[in-house]
Protein backbone atom coordinates (compact mmCIF):
# COMPACT_ATOMS: atom_id res chain seq x y z
CA UNK A 1 0.00 0.00 0.00
CA UNK A 2 1.07 3.42 -0.93
CA UNK A 3 0.88 5.29 2.37
CA UNK A 4 1.44 8.66 0.39
CA UNK A 5 -0.99 8.24 -1.76
CA UNK A 6 -3.10 6.76 0.18
CA UNK A 7 -3.33 9.94 2.06
CA UNK A 8 -3.43 12.45 -0.84
CA UNK A 9 -6.32 10.87 -2.20
CA UNK A 10 -8.31 11.73 1.58
CA UNK A 11 -10.36 15.32 0.57
CA UNK A 12 -12.39 16.61 2.92
CA UNK A 13 -14.36 19.48 2.68
CA UNK A 14 -14.40 20.84 6.69
CA UNK A 15 -17.01 23.52 5.60
CA UNK A 16 -19.50 20.63 4.82
CA UNK A 17 -19.26 19.42 8.35
CA UNK A 18 -21.85 20.72 10.52
CA UNK A 19 -20.87 19.95 13.89
CA UNK A 20 -18.01 22.47 14.65
CA UNK A 21 -16.55 19.87 17.05
CA UNK A 22 -16.52 17.24 14.67
CA UNK A 23 -14.77 19.89 11.90
CA UNK A 24 -12.20 20.68 14.63
CA UNK A 25 -11.34 17.41 15.66
CA UNK A 26 -10.63 16.44 11.51
CA UNK A 27 -8.43 19.36 11.22
CA UNK A 28 -6.19 18.58 14.32
CA UNK A 29 -6.13 14.85 12.69
CA UNK A 30 -5.22 16.04 8.94
CA UNK A 31 -2.46 18.17 10.92
CA UNK A 32 -1.43 15.21 12.67
CA UNK A 33 -0.92 13.44 9.56
CA UNK A 34 0.92 16.07 8.39
CA UNK A 35 3.31 16.23 10.87
CA UNK A 36 3.95 12.27 11.14
CA UNK A 37 4.26 11.55 7.72
CA UNK A 38 6.61 14.61 7.91
CA UNK A 39 8.49 13.54 10.66
CA UNK A 40 8.59 9.95 9.59
CA UNK A 41 10.27 11.00 5.98
CA UNK A 42 12.93 12.86 8.04
CA UNK A 43 13.49 9.80 10.14
CA UNK A 44 14.15 7.57 7.08
CA UNK A 45 16.53 10.00 5.81
CA UNK A 46 18.12 10.14 8.91
CA UNK A 47 18.17 6.46 9.23
CA UNK A 48 19.87 5.70 5.72
CA UNK A 49 22.33 8.38 6.81
CA UNK A 50 23.71 6.47 10.03
CA UNK A 51 23.64 3.21 7.87
CA UNK A 52 25.62 4.59 5.21
CA UNK A 53 28.21 6.26 8.03
CA UNK A 54 28.70 2.47 9.96
CA UNK A 55 28.88 1.14 6.96
CA UNK A 56 31.56 3.73 5.14
CA UNK A 57 33.61 2.86 9.30
CA UNK A 58 33.28 -0.96 8.39
CA UNK A 59 35.30 -0.01 5.05
CA UNK A 60 32.20 -0.61 2.49
CA UNK A 61 30.03 1.62 1.12
CA UNK A 62 27.10 3.44 1.38
CA UNK A 63 23.76 3.76 -0.53
CA UNK A 64 24.88 5.74 -4.10
CA UNK A 65 22.94 8.80 -4.85
CA UNK A 66 21.54 8.58 -7.98
CA UNK A 67 19.59 11.06 -9.20
CA UNK A 68 15.88 10.19 -10.31
CA UNK A 69 15.94 10.36 -14.37
CA UNK A 70 12.30 11.87 -15.26
CA UNK A 71 12.35 14.11 -11.59
CA UNK A 72 14.61 16.18 -10.12
CA UNK A 73 14.58 17.89 -6.41
CA UNK A 74 11.68 20.06 -5.44
CA UNK A 75 11.86 23.22 -7.56
CA UNK A 76 11.48 26.51 -4.67
CA UNK A 77 12.15 29.15 -7.49
CA UNK A 78 8.55 31.55 -7.50
CA UNK A 79 9.23 32.64 -10.84
CA UNK A 80 6.36 31.32 -12.40
CA UNK A 81 4.10 32.19 -10.49
CA UNK A 82 5.89 36.03 -9.98
CA UNK A 83 6.03 36.25 -14.17
CA UNK A 84 2.91 34.48 -15.24
CA UNK A 85 0.48 37.46 -14.52
CA UNK A 86 2.90 40.16 -17.09
CA UNK A 87 2.21 40.63 -20.14
CA UNK A 88 4.07 39.33 -22.84
CA UNK A 89 6.63 41.28 -24.57
CA UNK A 90 6.46 41.71 -28.39
CA UNK A 91 9.97 40.59 -29.62
CA UNK A 92 11.66 43.08 -32.22
CA UNK A 93 10.70 42.29 -35.83
CA UNK A 94 14.42 44.01 -36.64
CA UNK A 95 16.94 41.89 -34.82
CA UNK A 96 19.76 43.71 -37.20
CA UNK A 97 19.14 47.10 -36.07
CA UNK A 98 21.82 47.50 -33.39
CA UNK A 99 24.11 46.00 -36.10
CA UNK A 100 27.02 47.68 -37.04
CA UNK A 101 27.99 47.45 -41.13
CA UNK A 102 31.41 47.24 -41.62
CA UNK A 103 31.45 47.40 -45.05
CA UNK A 104 28.93 46.95 -48.02
CA UNK A 105 29.84 44.43 -50.70
CA UNK A 106 27.24 44.89 -53.85
CA UNK A 107 25.89 41.75 -55.29
CA UNK A 108 25.06 41.63 -59.22
CA UNK A 109 22.82 39.61 -61.08
CA UNK A 110 24.26 37.83 -64.29
CA UNK A 111 23.12 40.09 -66.75
CA UNK A 112 22.88 37.35 -69.56
CA UNK A 113 19.81 35.94 -67.39
CA UNK A 114 18.22 38.86 -68.23
CA UNK A 115 15.06 39.26 -70.01
CA UNK A 116 15.50 42.48 -72.40
CA UNK A 117 12.86 44.60 -70.64
CA UNK A 118 14.48 43.92 -66.87
CA UNK A 119 14.25 47.33 -65.14
CA UNK A 120 16.53 48.12 -62.29
CA UNK A 121 14.47 48.59 -58.83
CA UNK A 122 17.75 48.97 -56.41
CA UNK A 123 18.91 46.45 -54.07
CA UNK A 124 17.55 44.23 -51.56
CA UNK A 125 19.47 44.40 -48.43
CA UNK A 126 20.63 41.01 -46.49
CA UNK A 127 23.01 41.49 -43.32
CA UNK A 128 25.06 38.56 -42.88
CA UNK A 129 27.37 38.23 -39.52
CA UNK A 130 30.96 37.38 -39.79
CA UNK A 131 34.25 37.28 -38.17
CA UNK A 132 37.72 37.14 -38.62
CA UNK A 133 40.32 35.77 -36.28
CA UNK A 134 43.53 35.93 -37.38
CA UNK A 135 47.64 36.81 -35.46
CA UNK A 136 48.97 40.35 -36.47
CA UNK A 137 52.55 39.31 -34.99
CA UNK A 138 54.76 42.04 -34.57
CA UNK A 139 58.69 43.11 -35.09
CA UNK A 140 59.47 46.01 -33.03
CA UNK A 141 63.04 47.66 -33.89
CA UNK A 142 64.04 49.39 -30.93
CA UNK A 143 66.58 52.08 -31.38
CA UNK A 144 69.48 51.43 -29.33
CA UNK A 145 72.15 54.28 -28.66
CA UNK A 146 75.23 53.72 -26.56
CA UNK A 147 77.44 56.87 -24.81
CA UNK A 148 81.03 56.50 -24.22
CA UNK A 149 81.30 59.19 -22.29
CA UNK A 150 78.95 58.07 -20.15
CA UNK A 151 79.29 54.05 -20.47
CA UNK A 152 75.69 53.49 -21.06
CA UNK A 153 73.25 52.18 -23.48
CA UNK A 154 70.02 53.87 -24.56
CA UNK A 155 67.33 51.57 -25.92
CA UNK A 156 63.60 52.78 -27.16
CA UNK A 157 61.00 51.71 -24.97
CA UNK A 158 58.05 49.68 -26.43
CA UNK A 159 54.53 51.22 -26.92
CA UNK A 160 52.28 50.99 -24.17
CA UNK A 161 50.58 47.50 -23.30
CA UNK A 162 53.20 45.79 -25.21
CA UNK A 163 55.65 44.65 -23.36
CA UNK A 164 56.54 41.19 -23.00
CA UNK A 165 55.77 38.46 -25.55
CA UNK A 166 51.91 39.61 -26.26
CA UNK A 167 49.82 42.71 -26.84
CA UNK A 168 47.20 44.33 -25.50
CA UNK A 169 44.55 42.85 -27.81
CA UNK A 170 45.57 39.25 -26.51
CA UNK A 171 45.76 40.48 -22.84
CA UNK A 172 42.59 41.73 -23.44
CA UNK A 173 41.18 38.32 -24.78
CA UNK A 174 42.41 36.19 -22.13
CA UNK A 175 41.20 38.37 -19.74
CA UNK A 176 37.18 38.87 -20.97
CA UNK A 177 37.32 34.64 -22.09
CA UNK A 178 38.56 33.71 -18.68
CA UNK A 179 36.41 36.24 -16.50
CA UNK A 180 33.23 37.05 -18.52
CA UNK A 181 32.99 33.79 -20.84
CA UNK A 182 33.89 31.77 -17.81
CA UNK A 183 36.64 29.84 -20.17
CA UNK A 184 39.18 27.93 -18.46
CA UNK A 185 43.05 28.59 -19.25
CA UNK A 186 43.44 25.01 -20.95
CA UNK A 187 40.39 26.23 -22.98
CA UNK A 188 42.01 29.67 -24.12
CA UNK A 189 45.36 27.87 -25.00
CA UNK A 190 43.82 25.93 -27.50
CA UNK A 191 41.60 28.45 -28.70
CA UNK A 192 44.43 30.93 -28.99
CA UNK A 193 46.48 27.71 -30.26
CA UNK A 194 44.27 27.21 -32.95
CA UNK A 195 44.65 30.56 -34.31
CA UNK A 196 48.08 31.01 -34.81
CA UNK A 197 48.86 32.55 -31.01
CA UNK A 198 51.91 30.25 -29.43
CA UNK A 199 51.29 30.72 -25.63
CA UNK A 200 51.94 28.97 -22.89
CA UNK A 201 50.08 27.57 -19.55
CA UNK A 202 51.61 29.19 -17.53
CA UNK A 203 51.88 32.41 -19.54
CA UNK A 204 47.98 32.62 -19.76
CA UNK A 205 47.62 31.75 -15.49
CA UNK A 206 49.88 34.91 -15.19
CA UNK A 207 48.11 37.39 -17.62
CA UNK A 208 45.13 36.81 -15.28
CA UNK A 209 46.59 36.96 -11.95
CA UNK A 210 49.97 39.25 -11.75
CA UNK A 211 50.48 42.79 -12.29
CA UNK A 212 47.21 44.17 -11.90
CA UNK A 213 46.98 46.88 -9.55
CA UNK A 214 45.89 49.36 -12.00
CA UNK A 215 42.59 47.05 -12.84
CA UNK A 216 42.61 46.23 -8.33
CA UNK A 217 42.21 49.95 -7.49
CA UNK A 218 39.23 50.59 -10.47
CA UNK A 219 37.68 48.13 -8.56
CA UNK A 220 38.08 50.19 -5.18
CA UNK A 221 37.16 53.14 -7.57
CA UNK A 222 33.31 51.69 -8.43
CA UNK A 223 33.22 50.26 -5.55
CA UNK A 224 33.93 53.82 -3.55
CA UNK A 225 31.42 55.49 -6.36
CA UNK A 226 28.74 52.64 -5.86
CA UNK A 227 28.04 52.70 -2.07
CA UNK A 228 26.58 56.46 -2.59
CA UNK A 229 25.08 55.89 -5.58
CA UNK A 230 21.64 54.43 -4.66
CA UNK A 231 19.84 54.56 -1.14
CA UNK A 232 20.17 51.37 -0.86
CA UNK A 233 22.92 48.45 -1.00
CA UNK A 234 21.86 44.58 -2.03
CA UNK A 235 23.98 41.43 -0.55
CA UNK A 236 24.60 38.00 -0.69
CA UNK A 237 27.47 35.24 -0.69
CA UNK A 238 28.27 32.00 -2.37
CA UNK A 239 30.74 29.52 -1.49
CA UNK A 240 34.43 29.62 -3.05
CA UNK A 241 37.58 27.30 -2.43
CA UNK A 242 41.23 29.29 -1.81
CA UNK A 243 43.90 26.71 -1.89
CA UNK A 244 41.62 24.12 -0.24
CA UNK A 245 39.88 26.50 1.94
CA UNK A 246 36.21 27.27 2.23
CA UNK A 247 35.78 30.21 1.52
CA UNK A 248 33.05 32.48 0.83
CA UNK A 249 32.02 34.89 -2.29
CA UNK A 250 30.74 38.06 -1.27
CA UNK A 251 28.17 39.91 -3.29
CA UNK A 252 27.91 44.07 -3.05
CA UNK A 253 25.56 45.42 -5.69
CA UNK A 254 23.18 48.14 -6.83
CA UNK A 255 21.86 49.16 -10.35
CA UNK A 256 24.46 50.42 -11.40
CA UNK A 257 27.42 47.96 -10.49
CA UNK A 258 28.39 44.17 -8.98
CA UNK A 259 31.30 43.91 -7.13
CA UNK A 260 33.40 40.69 -5.38
CA UNK A 261 35.13 40.39 -2.20
CA UNK A 262 36.44 36.56 -0.99
CA UNK A 263 36.64 35.90 2.54
CA UNK A 264 37.07 33.32 4.82
CA UNK A 265 34.00 34.21 6.58
CA UNK A 266 30.40 35.58 6.54
CA UNK A 267 29.83 36.74 10.04
CA UNK A 268 29.06 40.65 10.73
CA UNK A 269 32.83 41.86 10.69
CA UNK A 270 33.10 40.61 7.44
CA UNK A 271 30.20 42.24 5.93
CA UNK A 272 31.17 45.50 7.91
CA UNK A 273 34.66 45.10 6.31
CA UNK A 274 33.28 45.09 3.03
CA UNK A 275 31.31 47.54 3.07
CA UNK A 276 33.57 49.89 5.02
CA UNK A 277 35.68 49.46 2.18
CA UNK A 278 38.64 47.31 4.42
CA UNK A 279 38.75 50.37 6.76
CA UNK A 280 37.04 48.43 9.91
CA UNK A 281 37.01 49.88 13.11
CA UNK A 282 35.97 49.72 16.88
CA UNK A 283 34.01 52.72 18.70
CA UNK A 284 33.33 52.41 23.04
CA UNK A 285 31.06 54.75 23.77
CA UNK A 286 27.75 54.22 25.54
CA UNK A 287 26.38 53.55 22.69
CA UNK A 288 28.27 50.69 21.91
CA UNK A 289 28.00 49.23 25.31
CA UNK A 290 24.15 49.40 25.21
CA UNK A 291 24.30 47.26 22.20
CA UNK A 292 26.43 44.63 23.75
CA UNK A 293 23.96 44.53 27.18
CA UNK A 294 21.24 44.04 24.22
CA UNK A 295 23.46 41.31 22.63
CA UNK A 296 23.68 39.44 26.40
CA UNK A 297 27.10 40.03 27.35
CA UNK A 298 27.48 39.07 30.65
CA UNK A 299 27.31 42.05 33.43
CA UNK A 300 31.00 41.00 34.96
CA UNK A 301 32.37 41.24 31.20
CA UNK A 302 30.90 44.50 30.10
CA UNK A 303 31.92 46.20 33.51
CA UNK A 304 35.62 44.86 33.40
CA UNK A 305 35.36 46.21 29.85
CA UNK A 306 34.24 49.64 30.84
CA UNK A 307 37.22 49.80 33.41
CA UNK A 308 39.72 50.05 30.31
CA UNK A 309 38.15 53.36 29.61
CA UNK A 310 38.66 53.20 26.15
CA UNK A 311 38.38 56.74 24.75
CA UNK A 312 38.68 57.13 21.13
CA UNK A 313 38.65 54.81 17.45
CA UNK A 314 40.41 51.88 17.28
CA UNK A 315 41.51 49.35 14.70
CA UNK A 316 41.58 45.34 14.98
CA UNK A 317 45.02 45.10 16.10
CA UNK A 318 44.29 47.29 19.09
CA UNK A 319 40.88 45.93 19.92
CA UNK A 320 42.89 42.27 19.79
CA UNK A 321 45.06 43.35 22.39
CA UNK A 322 42.86 44.45 24.84
CA UNK A 323 40.54 41.16 24.34
CA UNK A 324 43.56 39.59 24.93
CA UNK A 325 44.25 40.93 27.92
CA UNK A 326 40.59 40.65 29.03
CA UNK A 327 40.15 37.01 27.92
CA UNK A 328 43.52 34.81 28.01
CA UNK A 329 41.15 31.29 27.38
CA UNK A 330 40.28 32.14 23.87
CA UNK A 331 38.55 29.53 23.18
CA UNK A 332 36.23 29.71 26.67
CA UNK A 333 35.41 33.31 26.12
CA UNK A 334 35.01 32.61 21.91
CA UNK A 335 30.98 33.97 22.26
CA UNK A 336 31.57 37.05 24.94
CA UNK A 337 34.76 38.49 22.17
CA UNK A 338 32.20 38.01 19.35
CA UNK A 339 29.51 40.21 20.39
CA UNK A 340 32.22 43.12 22.07
CA UNK A 341 34.03 42.99 18.29
CA UNK A 342 30.29 43.02 16.37
CA UNK A 343 29.07 45.80 18.79
CA UNK A 344 31.74 48.09 18.73
CA UNK A 345 32.03 47.51 15.16
CA UNK A 346 28.26 48.06 14.30
CA UNK A 347 28.50 51.35 16.02
CA UNK A 348 31.90 52.10 14.54
CA UNK A 349 30.55 51.79 11.07
CA UNK A 350 26.64 53.45 11.62
CA UNK A 351 28.67 56.52 13.04
CA UNK A 352 30.62 57.01 9.83
CA UNK A 353 29.36 59.59 7.42
CA UNK A 354 29.66 57.17 4.74
CA UNK A 355 27.63 54.78 6.32
CA UNK A 356 24.82 53.30 4.33
CA UNK A 357 21.59 53.31 5.64
CA UNK A 358 19.56 50.81 3.75
CA UNK A 359 20.63 46.99 3.10
CA UNK A 360 18.52 44.35 1.06
CA UNK A 361 19.05 40.99 1.42
CA UNK A 362 18.02 37.40 2.58
CA UNK A 363 17.03 37.23 6.15
CA UNK A 364 20.27 35.83 7.46
CA UNK A 365 21.47 36.66 11.03
CA UNK A 366 24.94 38.35 9.55
CA UNK A 367 23.30 41.23 7.98
CA UNK A 368 21.15 41.95 10.83
CA UNK A 369 21.67 45.34 13.22
CA UNK A 370 24.16 46.16 10.60
CA UNK A 371 22.65 49.31 8.91
CA UNK A 372 19.71 51.30 9.56
CA UNK A 373 17.06 49.85 7.74
CA UNK A 374 17.02 46.51 6.47
CA UNK A 375 14.56 45.16 3.54
CA UNK A 376 14.03 41.69 3.35
CA UNK A 377 13.67 39.97 -0.34
CA UNK A 378 10.01 39.03 -1.11
CA UNK A 379 11.37 35.62 -3.36
CA UNK A 380 13.43 34.54 -0.45
CA UNK A 381 10.31 34.72 2.18
CA UNK A 382 8.55 33.02 -0.32
CA UNK A 383 10.69 30.34 -0.61
CA UNK A 384 10.00 29.14 2.88
CA UNK A 385 5.91 29.02 1.54
CA UNK A 386 7.16 26.79 -1.51
CA UNK A 387 9.23 24.51 0.73
CA UNK A 388 6.11 22.87 2.28
CA UNK A 389 5.18 19.85 0.78
CA UNK A 390 2.09 19.39 2.22
CA UNK A 391 1.00 15.48 1.88
CA UNK A 392 -3.26 16.22 2.07
CA UNK A 393 -4.88 17.13 -0.46
CA UNK A 394 -7.13 19.68 1.72
CA UNK A 395 -3.80 21.29 3.16
CA UNK A 396 -2.28 21.26 -0.81
CA UNK A 397 -5.46 23.48 -1.61
CA UNK A 398 -4.76 25.93 1.12
CA UNK A 399 -1.42 26.41 0.44
CA UNK A 400 -2.13 27.00 -3.70
CA UNK A 401 -5.09 29.31 -2.56
CA UNK A 402 -2.64 31.38 -0.02
CA UNK A 403 -0.17 31.79 -2.26
CA UNK A 404 -2.28 32.82 -5.52
CA UNK A 405 -3.48 35.54 -2.95
CA UNK A 406 0.46 36.50 -2.18
CA UNK A 407 1.42 36.70 -5.17
CA UNK A 408 -1.29 39.50 -6.09
CA UNK A 409 -0.12 41.43 -3.35
CA UNK A 410 3.68 41.57 -4.68
CA UNK A 411 1.76 42.81 -7.74
CA UNK A 412 -0.07 45.31 -6.08
CA UNK A 413 3.43 46.13 -4.22
CA UNK A 414 4.77 46.44 -7.90
CA UNK A 415 2.24 49.01 -9.03
CA UNK A 416 2.78 51.16 -6.36
CA UNK A 417 6.43 51.47 -6.76
CA UNK A 418 5.30 53.06 -10.17
CA UNK A 419 3.06 55.60 -8.68
CA UNK A 420 3.13 55.79 -4.90
CA UNK A 421 1.12 57.92 -2.74
CA UNK A 422 0.88 57.74 0.83
CA UNK A 423 -2.80 57.01 0.42
CA UNK A 424 -2.01 53.85 -1.18
CA UNK A 425 1.14 53.00 1.50
CA UNK A 426 -1.80 52.99 4.09
CA UNK A 427 -3.87 50.29 2.10
CA UNK A 428 -1.21 48.35 1.47
CA UNK A 429 -0.30 47.80 5.20
CA UNK A 430 -3.86 47.28 6.39
CA UNK A 431 -4.11 44.45 3.53
CA UNK A 432 -0.79 43.08 4.36
CA UNK A 433 -1.71 42.25 8.06
CA UNK A 434 -4.81 41.40 6.83
CA UNK A 435 -3.52 38.59 4.54
CA UNK A 436 -1.18 37.50 6.72
CA UNK A 437 -3.25 37.03 9.77
CA UNK A 438 -5.13 34.66 7.77
CA UNK A 439 -6.02 31.35 9.66
CA UNK A 440 -6.27 28.24 7.18
CA UNK A 441 -6.30 25.55 10.08
CA UNK A 442 -3.10 23.91 8.16
CA UNK A 443 -1.03 24.29 11.01
CA UNK A 444 2.71 24.41 9.14
CA UNK A 445 0.98 27.49 6.65
CA UNK A 446 -0.11 29.26 9.69
CA UNK A 447 3.14 29.25 11.16
CA UNK A 448 5.12 30.29 7.92
CA UNK A 449 2.16 33.02 8.10
CA UNK A 450 2.78 34.47 11.17
CA UNK A 451 6.49 34.57 10.37
CA UNK A 452 5.87 36.54 7.58
CA UNK A 453 3.87 38.94 9.66
CA UNK A 454 6.38 39.75 12.07
CA UNK A 455 8.70 40.70 9.41
CA UNK A 456 6.66 43.30 8.54
CA UNK A 457 8.52 46.41 8.52
CA UNK A 458 11.14 44.78 6.67
CA UNK A 459 9.14 43.87 3.96
CA UNK A 460 7.38 46.84 3.55
CA UNK A 461 10.22 49.46 3.73
CA UNK A 462 9.41 49.59 -0.24
CA UNK A 463 6.19 51.77 0.97
CA UNK A 464 8.53 54.83 2.40
CA UNK A 465 10.94 53.86 -0.35
CA UNK A 466 10.10 52.69 -3.49
CA UNK A 467 13.13 52.77 -5.83
CA UNK A 468 13.89 49.84 -3.37
CA UNK A 469 13.56 46.48 -5.37
CA UNK A 470 11.27 43.92 -3.78
CA UNK A 471 13.87 41.34 -4.20
CA UNK A 472 17.97 40.62 -3.82
CA UNK A 473 18.08 38.80 -7.71
CA UNK A 474 20.48 41.43 -8.30
CA UNK A 475 23.27 40.14 -5.57
CA UNK A 476 22.03 36.37 -6.66
CA UNK A 477 22.57 36.79 -10.51
CA UNK A 478 25.90 37.77 -9.13
CA UNK A 479 26.09 35.02 -6.81
CA UNK A 480 25.56 33.17 -9.62
CA UNK A 481 28.08 34.50 -11.67
CA UNK A 482 30.74 33.09 -9.11
CA UNK A 483 29.38 29.54 -9.12
CA UNK A 484 29.72 29.40 -12.80
CA UNK A 485 33.29 30.36 -12.30
CA UNK A 486 33.57 27.26 -9.91
CA UNK A 487 32.72 25.26 -12.90
CA UNK A 488 35.90 26.35 -14.75
CA UNK A 489 38.15 26.67 -11.77
CA UNK A 490 37.86 24.70 -8.52
CA UNK A 491 40.06 26.51 -6.40
CA UNK A 492 41.93 29.81 -6.50
CA UNK A 493 45.69 29.04 -5.22
CA UNK A 494 46.79 31.95 -3.46
CA UNK A 495 45.81 35.56 -2.50
CA UNK A 496 47.10 37.30 -5.98
CA UNK A 497 45.03 34.60 -8.07
CA UNK A 498 41.44 35.65 -5.42
CA UNK A 499 42.00 38.98 -5.93
CA UNK A 500 42.03 39.19 -9.69
CA UNK A 501 39.51 37.02 -9.75
CA UNK A 502 37.19 39.42 -7.86
CA UNK A 503 38.53 42.29 -9.56
CA UNK A 504 38.03 40.84 -12.96
CA UNK A 505 34.24 39.84 -12.22
CA UNK A 506 33.39 43.22 -10.38
CA UNK A 507 34.89 45.04 -14.11
CA UNK A 508 32.92 43.15 -16.24
CA UNK A 509 29.84 42.66 -14.29
CA UNK A 510 29.73 46.32 -13.80
CA UNK A 511 30.83 47.00 -17.47
CA UNK A 512 27.41 45.07 -18.38
CA UNK A 513 25.27 46.89 -16.25
CA UNK A 514 26.52 50.44 -17.31
CA UNK A 515 26.07 48.76 -21.29
CA UNK A 516 29.78 49.06 -21.64
CA UNK A 517 31.22 46.71 -24.00
CA UNK A 518 33.80 44.53 -21.15
CA UNK A 519 36.59 43.46 -24.04
CA UNK A 520 36.71 47.19 -25.39
CA UNK A 521 37.05 48.36 -22.09
CA UNK A 522 39.93 46.20 -20.86
CA UNK A 523 42.04 46.66 -23.72
CA UNK A 524 41.95 50.39 -23.60
CA UNK A 525 43.20 49.59 -20.15
CA UNK A 526 45.84 47.06 -20.80
CA UNK A 527 47.12 49.34 -23.90
CA UNK A 528 47.09 52.53 -21.40
CA UNK A 529 44.90 54.20 -24.02
CA UNK A 530 42.75 55.38 -21.20
CA UNK A 531 40.10 56.47 -23.92
CA UNK A 532 37.12 55.48 -22.43
CA UNK A 533 35.64 57.17 -19.26
CA UNK A 534 36.20 54.80 -16.30
CA UNK A 535 33.55 53.10 -14.69
CA UNK A 536 33.39 54.63 -11.57
CA UNK A 537 32.54 58.16 -13.29
CA UNK A 538 29.74 56.93 -15.40
CA UNK A 539 28.39 55.40 -11.96
CA UNK A 540 28.80 58.75 -10.26
CA UNK A 541 27.35 60.65 -13.68
CA UNK A 542 24.17 58.15 -12.62
CA UNK A 543 24.47 59.75 -9.10
CA UNK A 544 24.60 63.17 -10.21
CA UNK A 545 21.84 62.66 -13.19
Amino acid sequence: MNIEQAIKGISVDLDMIADPAAREIISQLLNIIEYLFQENKELKTENQRLRDENNRLKGEQGKPNIRPQTKGPKDISSENDRKNRKKKKKKSKRKNDKLIINRTIKCAVDKQQLPHDAVFKGYQSAIVQEIEIHPDNMEFKKEVYYSPSMKKTFIASLPPGYQGEFGPNIKALVLSLHSDSKMTEPAIVNFLGNHGVRISAATVSRIITVNHEQFHQEKADIVRAGLPSTIYQQMDDTGARVNGKNCYTHVLCNEHYTAYFTRPNKDRLTILEILSQGLLTFCFNESAYAFMEQMKLPYKVLMALRAKKITRILNKKEVDTILNELFPDLQRHHTNRRIILEASAIVAYQQSPHAIQLLLTDDAPQFKQITGMLALCWVHDARHYKKLEPVCSNHAKQLGSFLEKYWDYYHQLLAYKKAPTMQGAEVLKKKFRTLFSTKTGYEQLDARIEKTLLKEDSLLLVLDYPQVPLHNNASELGARSQARYRDISFQTKNLKGTEAKDTFMTIVATAKKLGVNAFLYLKDRVSQRFEMPALAQLIAAHNTS
